[in-house]
């Protein structure tokens, strides 16, 4: 409960009035002894407790009705927002979480989570008074005065985007603004609480914490957040699109909420270039992992095209954007001598059959003349590289790169990425290192879109180097030792291989393992050549440049211009094309727990107010000035009800005469 006037509180001091009036009354009364009055006293005895129980609660209605009058008159309000105690309020900064998330429904029939905390906060304001409203958006993050809280939902910048919330950077800008501003002033965060948009482990929420504590005036932190159940909800994600020859292959993902139980048909849209066509996808688990292949029309070159599925409790997780350009040949180089495993390699990288891929051969010796240019992807079965050219190939994998390193076959103490291989090692005569435990949902080794297994348990090694270093593990031998260690270098990746493709080395040449592996790692680097066709909204691709405008060609919804630099699509920004999805963050459904914002928010006296289960209540504060009002009229009733002198009863004596019961 927060008092809109809190200094008329200290008009609760006039419930003392009556207790000191009856006080002062008792002093004035002198009592003197007089015999024949013993004989009265002693006939009163019995009704004197019942008078004095009647006096005190005549005298508690009184006090009670001064003091509810004066609570009344400070304008009590009821409000998680507000908090206990709160007085008046001359700023509020509103941290507006209305990423792609927030669009979620309660229910069927409700609004969404953002449109219902856009309500709230309204209602909120009309107990406030004439508090300043500011705006701080999760897709701008720019603070905007509300000239009106009435005006609030239909704000571009409160209206719903297909955007992911940076809460540590919406706080540390409110921070920064609170020190421009003078007053009593609140934080109200208004979120989701998606933990992969709080980002409790975040280093600047201390910052966050520090430039609140060093303001002058300590600003209250209200965190409001909207969980609880929802609306049946199925997501459609793209995880990737690449163009293969005259085929688009898209691997897409649909999941469905943890709860959903049975077997669903689901209808799937798909438009390419304006052409639609329907077909039906079957969901029996929670989620659907699956690759669609699409025939592009004769000779074209560059387009786009949308997929769908039916609208549900979140209307902005139901469409997938993609677009494509000219065809690319897959390009790849192996870096090793005149070799079986030279031979090996060239052979996975472009195997017959497979007209849109190429490889080029490099010698050691060379490698000064090493050129990745356009290369997908480089195979590198030598020395590891030192100098220029492991700078080159640090440039190289930064840029969007794939490399896989082969063992060197000789000791070395040589490093790259500090990495490094150990000396070769043999299996024990008549044994086998044998191939035992992999990653079936991540790296090379996947299993496929649908959910066939690589027989990665065929590969067997007498000889084999193992990578040492900090580095993450994607297949083991079966001793435990690593076999494919995995490590990122921006947007590329360096993978180090255990075994040589080489028959006094394992059987790693039979391509069970060696051709799935060099087939998706070449896929991998070619798919940086396709990302200038495909990202997120509100990444920096998804910005204008300099002299560019921004044109939105796809015809799927309602979009709203105004807000077309965050919601998803296809557009044209000057002269590139681009397809625009929501972030891949706004899929994961983990909620930040309490420990989780305790720590992100220690030492500021946040207030959690949860609003899981309360779709309906379109308020986050009652004003509690009525009730007090009715609590005045009651005890002053009382009192007077009290205060009535009680009916006497007259009884006949024998004599005629009437007596009276006192």
């Amino acid at each position: 409960m927060s008092f809109l006037q809190q200094s008329l509180l200290w008009f609760t001091l006039a419930a003392a009035i009556p207790v000191i009036i009856h006080l002062l009354n008792k002093r004035r009364h002198k009592t003197i002894r007089w015999a024949a009055m013993q004989f009265l006293l002693k006939a009163t005895k019995e009704s004197r407790g019942k008078k004095k129980l009647r006096h005190i609660l005549i005298l508690t209605c009184r006090a009670l009705g001064l003091a509810m009058l004066a609570i009344a008159a400070a304008r009590p309000v009821m409000s998680g927002l507000l908090g206990w105690n709160a007085g008046r309020v001359d700023n509020v900064i509103l941290i507006l979480d209305r990423s792609a998330s927030m669009e979620l429904r309660p229910g069927d029939g409700f609004d969404s989570r953002r449109a219902q905390v856009l309500e709230k906060v309204r209602n909120t304001f009309k107990d406030l008074g004439g508090a300043r409203l500011v705006l701080i958006d999760s897709a701008s993050g720019q603070p905007q005065e509300v000239p009106s809280p009435d005006v609030l939902p239909d704000l571009t910048a409160a209206g719903p985007s297909d955007t992911a919330a940076d809460l540590p950077a919406l706080a540390t800008r409110a921070a920064e603004f609170l020190t421009e501003i003078q007053g009593r002033s609140e934080v109200w965060i208004a979120t989701d609480l998606q933990a992969s948009n709080w980002k409790a482990a975040d280093e600047r929420w201390a910052a966050v914490r520090a430039s609140l504590s060093s303001l002058p005036s300590k600003p209250s932190i209200r965190v409001l957040g909207l969980t609880g159940p929802t609306a049946a909800n199925t997501s459609l994600r793209l995880a990737s699109a690449r163009r293969i020859a005259d085929q688009l292959v898209l691997d897409l993902e649909v999941t469905r909420a943890e709860d959903a139980r049975g077997s669903v048909n689901l209808p799937l849209t798909v438009n390419l270039n304006g052409a639609r066509t329907t077909e039906t996808l079957t969901l029996t688990g929670q989620a659907l992992k699956f690759q669609k292949r699409i025939t592009l029309p004769s000779g074209s070159t560059t387009g786009h095209g949308w997929l769908s599925i039916p609208a549900d409790g979140n209307p902005r997780d139901n469409a997938a954007f993609f677009a494509y350009g000219p065809d690319r040949p897959a390009k790849s180089i192996v870096v090793a001598g005149t070799t079986e495993t030279a031979n090996y390699l060239q052979l996975s990288a472009a195997p017959p059959g497979f007209a849109n891929q190429s490889v080029t051969r490099v010698d050691p010796a060379k490698i000064a003349s090493l050129m990745p240019g356009d290369a997908a992807c480089i195979l590198w079965s030598a020395p590891l590289p030192t100098g220029p050219t492991a700078d080159m190939l640090q440039r190289y994998l930064s840029e969007g790169g794939q490399v896989v390193f082969f063992p060197p076959a000789q000791a070395s103490e040589l490093q790259f990425l500090e990495l490094k291989w150990s000396p070769p090692q043999e299996a024990a005569t008549g044994k086998f290192f044998i191939l035992k435990d992999w990653n079936h949902d991540d790296g090379p080794l996947r299993d496929g879109a649908d959910g066939t297994t690589i027989p990665a348990e065929r590969l067997k090694a007498i000889r084999r180097q193992i990578p040492t270093g900090d580095a993450a593990s994607l297949a083991k031998w079966d001793d435990g030792e690593a076999f494919l260690v995995r490590k990122i270098v921006d947007r590329g990746t360096a993978w180090f291989v255990a075994s040589q493709p080489d028959y006094t080395w394992s059987n790693l040449g039979d391509a069970d393992v060696l051709l799935p592996l060099v087939q998706r790692t070449v896929m991998a680097g070619g798919e940086r050549f396709d990302a200038s066709y495909l990202s997120h909204v509100g990444s920096e691709a998804s910005k204008l440049q300099p002299g560019e405008t921004r044109t939105r060609l796809d015809d799927y919804g309602t979009p709203d211009p105004a807000n077309a630099s965050w919601d998803a699509g296809i557009y044209k920004l000057g002269d590139r094309l681009i397809a625009l999805n929501r972030p891949t963050a706004e899929d994961a459904p983990e909620i930040v727990s309490h420990e989780g914002i305790a720590a992100s928010l220690d030492g500021t006296g946040y207030t959690l107010f949860e609003q899981a289960g309360k779709a309906a209540d379109t308020s986050a504060s009652r004003g509690m000035w009525k009730a007090f009002l009715c609590a005045v009229l009651f005890f002053l009733l009382s009192e007077a009800v009290l205060s009535l002198p009680k009916k006497s009863s007259r009884q006949p004596t024998a004599s005629g005469r009437a007596t009276t019961n006192a």
